[in-house]
C-alpha cells in the first residue's frame, strides 16, 4: 500500500487520455482481494500502476525495472543496493507480491539472484503475469499462499533479505505483526541477512511504535526511514523498517533517503527506541492489523 505522497509530483486525474494514451482499455478485474486496475503511467509511456479497490498497491516500468516510483518502494531499492556489492546475487523472500515491482528491481539489479515471491491472492498473481509479465530470465518463483504460511516453508537459513510489504485492502494483516512472525523470519534469515518491512500508519503512530519495539525485541539493530511529516505524526504514510543483527549501513541509507525527490529522514539507534516511546512488542495474542487509511491518503 503506498500513499499518496509516492514520489511523483501532480495528481494523474481522471480523464480517459493521459499523456496521449487511451486509458478506456486499461487492463482491470476481479481478483481475490477485490477489483484490480492498472492505470498507465502519464509521463512513463511503459509503465502502470496496480490498484487495489482503489488504493494504489505498486508502479512497475516494463521498460526500466530499476525505475522505483513510489517513495516507499525507493527506499527499499536503497537497502537492496546496499545489502552487498553491486549486482552480486542475492537469495531473496517477498511476502506480499503486488506486481512484483521489488522482484523485477532485484532481478535487473542482481542478475542470477534467486527470488521467491509469497502472495495469497492468486487471481491477483494470474492479473499481473497476464498484464505485467515477469522477465522469463529472471529467476523468481511465486507462490500463491498465505506470507506466514509460505514463510514457514523456506529453509532455514536461505534468505539474504526478508521483505515483507503485504496489505489486506490497505491494511497489514495482524498476524505478520508479531514477534513470533518475526522468529519465523530471523529462522529464514541466512546470518547477517536482514528483515526489510515496509509499515503503514498515520497519528498517533501506535502502530509503528509497537512494530518498532517487536522488531528491537527480535534484532541487534534498526533503522527506519520515513516522511518528516510521517514522523511528526502529521500524516498517514508508509515507513521501511530494516532490521538486522550486523552493523547497518546507515549513514549511506541515510543520504540516499534524504537525496530522493521526496525527501525523507532515517533514525536509528537510541533515537528509534526513543521514539517509540516505550511500547511493547507485540505477540500473536495481541496483534491486530494495521490501522485504516483515511481517504485522503489516495485523493
Amino acid at each position: 500500500m503506498a500513499s499518496k505522497g509516492k514520489g511523483k509530483s501532480g495528481d494523474k486525474g481522471s480523464d480517459k487520455r493521459r499523456g496521449g494514451r487511451d486509458t478506456s482499455e486499461a487492463p482491470a478485474g476481479p481478483v481475490d482481494g477485490g477489483h484490480a486496475a492498472l492505470e498507465p503511467d502519464r509521463e512513463r509511456p511503459g509503465a502502470w500502476t496496480l490498484l487495489i479497490d482503489g488504493a494504489p498497491q505498486s508502479h512497475v516500468d516494463l521498460d526500466d525495472p530499476g525505475h522505483l516510483d513510489f517513495a516507499y518502494q525507493r527506499r527499499i531499492g536503497h537497502l537492496i543496493d546496499l545489502f552487498a556489492p553491486a549486482r552480486q546475487p542475492l537469495n531473496v523472500l517477498h511476502l506480499g507480491g503486488g506486481a512484483f515491482t521489488l522482484a523485477r528491481y532485484t532481478a535487473a539489479a542482481r542478475p542470477r539472484s534467486t527470488q521467491q515471491i509469497v502472495e495469497i491472492d492468486a487471481g491477483l498473481v494470474a492479473f499481473v503475469r497476464e498484464h505485467l509479465p515477469l522477465d522469463p530470465q529472471a529467476r523468481v518463483r511465486v507462490r500463491a499462499v498465505d506470507a506466514r504460511a509460505g514463510l514457514a516453508k523456506v529453509p532455514d537459513g536461505w534468505a539474504d533479505l526478508v521483505i515483507a510489504d503485504v496489505f489486506s485492502g490497505a491494511r497489514t494483516p495482524a498476524h505478520l505483526t508479531s514477534a513470533e512472525f518475526l522468529d519465523d523470519v530471523r529462522r529464514a534469515l541466512a546470518p547477517g541477512g536482514w528483515y526489510v518491512a515496509n509499515l503503514a500508519d498515520g497519528p498517533p503512530l501506535s502502530h509503528l511504535r509497537g512494530q518498532i519495539a517487536t522488531a528491537a525485541s527480535r534484532f541487534a539493530e534498526l533503522a527506519l526511514a520515513a516522511d518528516p511529516v510521517v514522523w511528526r505524526g502529521k500524516r498517514f504514510g508508509n515507513a521501511v523498517l530494516v532490521a538486522a543483527d550486523r552493523e547497518l549501513p546507515v549513514a549511506e541509507f541515510t543520504r540516499r533517503v534524504a537525496s530522493d525527490p521526496h525527501p525523507g529522514r532515517v533514525e536509528h539507534g537510541r533515537a528509534l527506541i526513543d521514539f517509540a516511546g516505550g511500547a511493547v512488542p507485540v505477540s500473536d495474542a495481541s496483534a491486530v492489523a494495521s490501522p485504516e487509511p483515511p481517504p485522503s491518503v489516495f485523493r
